[in-house]
């Protein structure tokens, strides 16, 4: 059996599948993960498609198709968790999957109650997969890339294109009686130029995708030859970079990818399960002041398209935006089912899993600190002598404290107001807490970065949105290897 007007096949638990899991036998399922006690069960089962096309000096040089498929069951006892998975789908399997789970609780049987299917919104439908399409036809999207990169500036000497993309479908079933069904797509392009000039060489990257299909390549500013020239720019502004000048001083974030420093130097911190545990440097602040009147944060799972948008979350909870900072003001944390019981809140739709293979924990989705009120060249003309952070490369976080260092793959001078030179071998080390404390200005230019970013956590990995305005920070440490003031 097909997805309408898409071609894929259906999971082997789908309806008409091979292992068909309805709501009646979930329940059963979660009957025998009940069977010694325990608070709550739920059934997670996963069936996803995946694969993977490289480009490299206009020659396919590597490609890779894959399926994954099958079940977790959890059973929750307090704040303890048991958890097992099987791949193998046939019946006796499920069941000895569920008797596993069932061994952390000790007492009498439970039982689900009647679990009933629901619907949710639909915020990623798309016509076609690209999954679906031809393999010619993607290698001929990434060689149409490799031809407008080269062609972009002589001095291009490599050039690396990719496509990765999968199709997701779940099945959520709960004690509570919640049974929902998901389809989730997903796409990246990269590509990466090197360039290189009087014995210098750089690199330079773009890239982007979200859950999407094949149409995100249609969108303005988004085909594959915009991401070559964008990646070649950046490749070419970095051969003339200066050393990055060393000390406090302000810095401008632009918007879109600066978000990804909110999201791992703030963000990560508002997980309700470091805060339950009582290790976030947010604990027990709710309804105090974390960071300029200015800031307002949000973490929105409703993005149409948005690569960390999902319809509903790993535990069947519809997720919508949660406001974690308002006004400067911590308001809230992001809650999976376990934290939302802790604190005796409603979940936000934030339980989240890497696969079937992991249980749920709170994780961002697409985390956005929103737009201020100052035109972004009012705010480039407010700073004397700075650096503007255009492009986030790698980063490291302490979320107890919040302590962070990030590398800039596209840095410049801000002198008299103006950005100037580009600079190289820029870091910024500072506190995510006490950056935010020292926005001064936030444009009104709210961006969400294309879809490339990946979020780990306790060693899985989910894909996330992020998204700025431009921001001003009065002061921060700018790592780099020139003295400052020169």
């Amino acid at each position: 059996m097909s997805l309408p007007s898409t071609g894929l096949p259906r999971a082997p638990f789908a309806p008409g599948g091979a292992f068909e899991l309805d709501p009646e036998r979930a329940r059963k399922l979660l009957d025998v993960a009940l069977a010694h006690g325990g608070d709550a069960a739920d059934l997670f089962a996963e069936y996803t498609i995946g694969a993977s096309l490289v480009l490299e000096e206009g020659i396919v040089k590597s490609a890779s198709r894959g399926v994954s498929v099958g079940v977790g069951i959890r059973v929750q006892r307090g704040f303890a968790a048991g958890y097992a998975f099987t791949e193998d789908l046939e019946w006796e399997a499920l069941v000895h999957a569920a008797r596993t789970a069932a061994q952390i609780a000790r007492g009498e049987a439970r039982g689900a109650v009647a679990v009933s299917e629901r619907t949710h919104p639909e915020r990623y439908r798309v016509e076609v997969p690209s999954i679906v399409v031809p393999g010619p036809a993607k290698r001929d999207l990434l060689l149409e890339a490799d031809r407008a990169a080269r062609a972009a500036d002589s001095r291009v000497q490599r050039v690396e294109a990719s496509l990765n993309e999968s199709v997701r479908e779940l099945l959520i079933a709960t004690s509570d009686g919640r049974f929902v069904r998901d389809v989730q797509p997903m796409l990246r392009f990269g590509l990466r130029a090197i360039v290189e000039a009087d014995g210098r060489r750089q690199s330079g990257s773009s890239g982007g995708g979200g859950r999407s299909g094949m149409e995100y390549f249609a969108q303005p500013g988004k085909g594959a030859g915009d991401h070559a020239r964008e990646a070649v720019r950046v490749a070419v502004a970095m051969l003339d970079a200066r050393e990055a000048p060393a000390g406090e001083m302000e810095v401008v974030l632009g918007p879109g990818d600066a978000g990804i420093l909110l999201h791992e130097a703030v963000g990560h911190g508002l997980e309700a399960d470091f805060n339950r545990k009582g290790v976030s440097n947010y604990s027990g602040r709710i309804g105090k002041p974390v960071a300029s009147e200015l800031c307002t944060v949000v973490d929105r799972g409703d993005i149409d398209h948005g690569r960390g948008s999902i319809n509903v979350d790993d535990e069947g909870n519809v997720p919508g935006s949660t406001t974690l900072i308002e006004g400067g003001t911590l308001r809230g944390y992001l809650h999976d089912a376990l934290s939302a019981q802790h604190f005796g809140l409603a979940p936000t739709g934030n339980g989240r899993r890497e696969s079937f293979r992991s249980a749920p924990m709170p994780r961002m989705t697409n985390t956005l600190l929103l737009a201020g009120p100052h035109d972004p060249e009012e705010i480039l003309r407010s700073v004397k002598r700075g650096i503007f952070a255009r492009r986030f490369g790698g980063g490291q976080v302490d979320i107890a404290s919040g302590d962070f260092v990030f590398s800039l793959s596209e840095a410049y001078l801000i002198e008299d107001g103006k950005i100037t030179a580009p600079v190289k071998d820029v870091n910024l080390v500072g506190n995510g807490p006490d950056a935010l404390s020292k926005v001064t200005m936030l444009g009104t230019d709210l961006e969400i970065s294309d879809g490339i970013w990946t979020c780990g956590k306790e060693g899985q990995s989910v894909p996330v949105g992020v998204g700025c305005p431009t921001i001003k920070i009065s002061s921060m440490t700018v790592g780099g290897t020139a003295v400052h003031g020169r």
